[in-house]
């Protein structure tokens, strides 16, 4: 039995039946690298049985304290039944790209059982006519709660549900797990009435500990090296707001290399900074459409890992956010990409200056009770419609491996990131790195965006416009010395080295 962190616990107290608090990811899969050509449901069973001794996470329930006194737990589920986590499906023909949309938000749309470990995977056959996705493939939607993953563990969780060879053997090791019994309600009662008492004590400390931090955040802001003026400015749009139930879903794939290339349109800008910038286009194209573009920039928080090398394969929540402005109030794409970079530089400064593990940390000592009481009124208020936003939109980045992965035998061709909405935040978008590309997933509530299809056009356009900047760039002029001995200037389209390419493939 091992008590949630602080963030674990807020995420489970922001449930609500119209939002659930899970986040997802859609792995698509060429099953002509897996033994015989093909992989049955069968064989995904057993795959993922032989794997589940490397996850601590798939066969874990929580269990609330009463009167929420204190964080829940979580324990080992003694009813854990993999069969009920594993689900089948298959899209009619044509089995394209919106019909899997359309399934994919209304699946992703549906709570988890919380009285079971909070996870499910679907598994979608008939993709026979998706662009770039060999026919006969199939999808793996896998759903887990927020609680229980972050972008970073969740990278560990999907090591222990691929392989790095189409032949890997399974697992020989034998599995030593073994469940708890349901703790007694009467201990848990007790034991968080007496850590209650010290929740004042840590507090103060944690507080203590980020006076240094708040010191030099007001010297940074004397000194202008961050302001608050974007966040201050933060629009009010269609993506504010309560939550319906309902989702929509869909994303774009880009060239990595591509994405790297155009960094070059503004000095100091890197990989995420091109994606944040095409965000705040698309938004910028698609709130233009409905003729309700804010004059100031849209406002997106990008979650940022804390978590150090000692807490890799653990359980839940090392984050801290960051907040910048994406520039939608700019139609030229380089000057947009410059306010971006600029903002960027802002943002990390103030969060460096802060300690983004000390926010985290003081985030951990929130007492349970007042989260969920707070998340409840929230919702049942409707405050979200009332309130002026901090935030637009969430875009965050979960770097993916540069080699291929195998799920029982089978190659992952593509994979698109879904993730949770919450009240006053009703679009999120994730960046997913695999192998040599950048996909753009988006999930918004389906009030605010009606036409899914019309976002992802938005989406790519805003691709292509700055596409269209990279290549109007002047070629760099060179300087080189002829066979006399005299200097001449010659143009050359300069590329990254391959080991430029490599180095901090993920850079923040």
């Amino acid at each position: 039995m091992e008590q949630m962190q602080g963030l674990d616990a807020a995420f489970a107290a922001l449930e609500q039946s119209k939002a659930p608090v899970h986040v997802g990811s859609i792995f698509i899969y060429d099953p002509s690298t897996a033994p015989g050509g093909f992989v049955r449901f069968k064989d995904i069973i057993s795959f993922i049985e032989n794997r589940l001794q490397l996850s601590k996470s798939l066969r874990r329930k929580m269990v609330k304290v009463p009167f929420n006194i204190d964080y829940p737990y979580w324990v080992e589920d003694a009813g854990f039944d993999l069969e009920y986590h594993l689900r089948h499906v298959a899209l009619p023909k044509p089995g394209d790209w919106r019909q899997l949309c359309i399934l994919a938000a209304r699946l992703f749309a549906r709570p988890l059982d919380l009285s079971r470990p909070p996870w499910e995977i679907t598994v979608i056959e008939g993709l026979d006519n998706i662009e770039g996705v060999p026919k006969g493939s199939y999808a793996l939607l896998a759903k887990v709660h927020h609680m229980a993953i972050d972008g970073i563990s969740g990278v560990d969780l999907m090591h222990a549900t691929h392989t790095l060879r189409p032949d890997e053997e399974p697992l020989s090791t034998p599995d030593t797990w073994r469940p708890d019994p349901d703790p007694s309600q009467i201990g848990l009662l007790a034991r968080g009435y007496l850590k209650a008492l010290t929740l004042p004590a840590r507090q103060a400390t944690a507080l203590w500990q980020t006076t240094p931090g708040a010191l030099k955040a007001a010297q940074g802001f004397f000194k202008k090296d961050f302001d608050f003026k974007a966040l201050i400015q933060t629009p009010k749009t269609r993506f504010n707001g309560c939550i319906s139930p309902h989702r929509v879903f869909g994303g774009q794939s880009f060239s990595f290399k591509e994405i790297n290339t155009m960094r070059a349109l503004c000095d100091g800008a890197k990989m995420n900074d091109i994606m944040l910038s095409v965000c705040g286009g698309a938004m910028r194209k698609y709130l233009a459409a409905k003729e309700e573009l804010p004059d100031t920039s849209v406002t997106a928080m990008a979650p940022i890992s804390v978590r150090t090398d000692e807490e890799r394969n653990t359980m839940g929540n090392q984050i801290a956010a960051m907040y910048v402005p994406l520039g939608s109030h700019i139609s030229d794409v380089s000057e947009r990409l410059k306010y971006v970079v600029e903002e960027t530089r802002k943002a990390k400064n103030l969060t460096n200056a802060l300690g983004a593990r000390q926010i985290s940390d003081i985030a951990k000592l929130s007492p349970a009770a007042a989260m969920v009481t707070g998340s409840n009124l929230f919702h049942r208020l409707k405050l979200a419609d009332r309130t002026k936003p901090l935030i637009n939109t969430v875009v965050t980045n979960v770097p993916g491996p540069p080699i291929p992965l195998y799920s029982a035998g089978a190659r992952a061709v593509c994979v698109y990131g879904m993730l949770c909405l919450i009240d006053g935040i009703r679009l999120g978008h994730i960046v997913h790195t695999f192998m040599d590309d950048v996909t753009v997933s988006f999930t918004a509530c389906r009030e605010a965006m009606p036409d899914p299809e019309f976002y992802d056009e938005c989406l790519k356009e805003s691709f292509e416009e700055h596409r269209a900047a990279f290549k109007a760039l002047p070629e760099p002029k060179l300087k080189t010395k002829s066979s006399s001995g005299k200097t001449k200037t010659t143009n050359k389209v300069v590329d990254l080295k391959p080991a430029e390419k490599d180095k901090k493939r993920h850079d923040a």
